[in-house]
């Protein structure tokens, strides 16, 4: 599948669209930095890793909207203390001004994440990231207890990054975000990129309630060649049909975002699941309305 057939790919469901929880906008000199980062993916990860939508905001927007994606955040997230505040203060403000991005929101380890991730909540931000490798900072944290117990409270959904892929960071893996879950069990967590790549792991904590993960870059050729998904696990996918979610990483992905589409697709799980993961899921994390309509 190309591009160019994502349209009729979801009109085949029986979708008006769809709706991707993990999509990435970021002031100008900050994704600059991002894809500045990518260009040294060789050194990183031992893999050339090409941005396929190296473009304008404009075009970006343009491309998701001939894609199809109806809903989408613009998820932000910081590397250092003193960033998030004003991370969260942008992106309330492009989602104000661009149709179909839901507010978002993030938050670092420091002692004024409580009162800024207060404020963003009042001011009607729908949903959080973090990054625990690129951050750098332990989820368990006490000046963090607070946040999480807010979001959990609010019903407010966090992307978490907090699998050890594509590299390991000092504080990724299960066990972290397994103790914050065990704090705050009814927090609503989406764990990135089903949590590469300690898959089995990370679906284990959908026993929690309000556990999702996102699909982001995994299943895809890319993905396989250096963090498999195992076939064993695709069982778990089917029976975890309300809480598996939609998520690409557009525009920072090497390769068309119809390879996503086209991996979920390839697992043969049925048209149904298909729409929940594609839409529905998604559609109701984000509060949107009609969000168990096609």
């Amino acid at each position: 599948m190309r591009d160019a057939e994502v349209p009729d790919w979801w009109r085949r469901l029986g979708l008006d669209g769809l709706v991707d929880v993990h999509v990435h906008f970021l002031p100008d000199r900050v994704m600059n930095a991002v894809w500045a980062y990518f260009d040294q993916a060789g050194e990183h990860y031992g893999t050339e890793w090409p941005i396929t939508y190296r473009t304008s905001v404009e075009e970006r927007l343009k491309t998701l909207s001939e894609l199809g994606v109806q809903a989408f955040p613009a998820l932000v997230y910081p590397h250092k203390p003193g960033m998030a505040e004003s991370l969260n203060s942008w992106a309330r403000d492009f989602a104000s001004r661009t149709p179909g991005c839901v507010p978002s929101g993030t938050f670092f380890d420091e002692p004024s994440a409580a009162g800024y991730v207060h404020e963003a909540l009042e001011l009607g931000t729908r949903i959080f990231k973090v990054h625990v490798q690129v951050g750098d900072y332990d989820p368990r944290s006490g000046e963090l207890d607070d946040v999480w117990g807010q979001l959990a409270e609010a019903g407010t959904p966090v992307v978490v990054h907090c699998g050890s892929g594509p590299i390991p960071g000092r504080h990724t893996g299960p066990g972290p975000m397994g103790e914050v879950l065990r704090r705050h069990p009814r927090l609503t967590a989406i764990i990135a990129h089903l949590g590469m790549p300690e898959y089995a792991e990370h679906l284990a904590l959908t026993s929690y309630p309000n556990v999702h993960l996102d699909t982001t870059m995994a299943l895809t050729p890319f993905t396989e060649a250096m963090m498999p998904f195992p076939r064993e696990l695709v069982p778990r996918l089917a029976d975890l049909q309300d809480r598996i979610v939609l998520g690409t990483d557009f525009p920072n992905i090497p390769y068309e975002y119809a390879v996503q589409l086209a991996s979920l697709d390839a697992l043969e799980l049925g048209d149904d699941w298909l729409r929940s993961v594609c839409r529905h899921n998604g559609a109701r994390l984000l509060g949107l309305a009609g969000a168990a309509e096609g």
